[in-house]
């Protein structure tokens, strides 16, 4: 079922959904169903499965020369999905990414997705690789979020790559895109990460869900702003407590965005990273209570294969 219908039929009450990564190439599936089986007393409505471009590896050979291997630590979302999907019988939502893939790969994945059944895709940019200084596009691909989108609503309305495809059958992926409250850190301006949020909506982008954020003044006056220029699509924030001192640096430092002082003092006020925890845990709670009340369709969380946070606050909330 595609995610607009999910919200459309819970009538007003909030949804619960996560959000994990494939396991670690080598790993067997079973630390996937680790991660979900305690949260699916909650019955989440669909699971997404997230996706990280390849990498290099630098190999030395006898001579001493460096060779230089595209290397990717964790196996396709696409069977990721399919495992999920098959076991909980719950929809899964690939995140596609444009780094790694040229045009036909991301055509030919699409296909993939339609016919096991996928209803919903979030299509996102991705990061640059960990080698790299900043994005950079794998050769015939996509560079944008808004390119990649543009490729899925082609596909929907039965327009594929090459013209020999006659008479092709039409793909029908409800289709998300990323939302940032605090500014993508590339964009230059709110304004102007706005105007390129109105664009992908304009294309065809059916939902929004957003960067992790822990101010929901910040997650409402995007609401507002969007509900003020005509973006009417569900808005779904993304959500993930702090369960570790060492977060207030890198959680700015990765993700770019703020936290707020009263909760970085009381953090800094805690003796023990047990405490820390404990305080992540009560201050999300509070803020997935007020965001029910702002009418938020789904509360969103980045479980990161740690399912025992997230399963303290849904317990207190829903």
């Amino acid at each position: 079922m595609k995610i607009v219908d999910h919200i459309s039929n819970a009538k007003g009450k909030p949804l619960f959904s996560f959000e994990l990564l494939p396991p670690i190439k080598g790993q067997s599936i079973k630390g996937i169903f680790d991660a979900i089986d305690p949260l699916m007393e909650f019955n989440p409505p669909f699971i997404d499965v997230t996706y990280l471009r390849e990498d290099y590896i630098y190999k030395q050979h006898p001579n001493g020369l460096l060779e230089k291997i595209a290397y990717r630590k964790r196996p396709s979302t696409v069977a990721t999905c399919a495992a999920i999907m098959n076991k909980y019988n719950v929809d899964a939502v690939p995140h596609l990414i444009c780094g790694g893939f040229t045009k036909d790969e991301t055509e030919n994945a699409l296909i993939d997705l339609q016919f096991l059944g996928i209803d919903n895709v979030l299509v996102l940019r991705g990061d640059a690789r960990k080698s790299d200084n900043s994005f950079v596009p794998t050769p015939d691909g996509h560079a944008y979020a808004s390119e990649l989108l543009q490729h899925v609503v082609d596909m929907n309305n039965g327009r594929y790559l090459h013209d020999y495809m006659e008479d092709a059958a039409k793909t029908d992926f409800c289709i998300g895109v990323a939302g940032y409250p605090e500014k993508h850190y590339e964009s230059p301006n709110l304004d102007t990460d706005f105007k390129y949020l109105k664009h992908k909506v304009d294309t065809g982008a059916d939902f929004i869900v957003t960067q992790m954020f822990f101010d929901n003044k910040k997650y409402k006056a995007l609401v507002d702003k969007c509900r003020a220029n005509g973006i009417n699509v569900p808005i779904i924030p993304g959500l993930k407590p702090i369960t570790s001192s060492k977060q207030l640096v890198s959680l700015p430092k990765i993700f770019h965005l703020d936290i707020p002082m009263e909760l970085t003092e009381a953090i800094q006020a805690c003796k023990s990273e047990k405490d820390v925890k404990e305080v992540g845990i009560e201050w999300m709670i509070h803020q997935c209570q007020e965001l029910k009340e702002m009418g938020a369709p789904v509360l969103h969380f980045y479980t990161m294969g740690n399912p025992e946070p997230t399963k303290k606050i849904v317990q207190a909330v829903f």
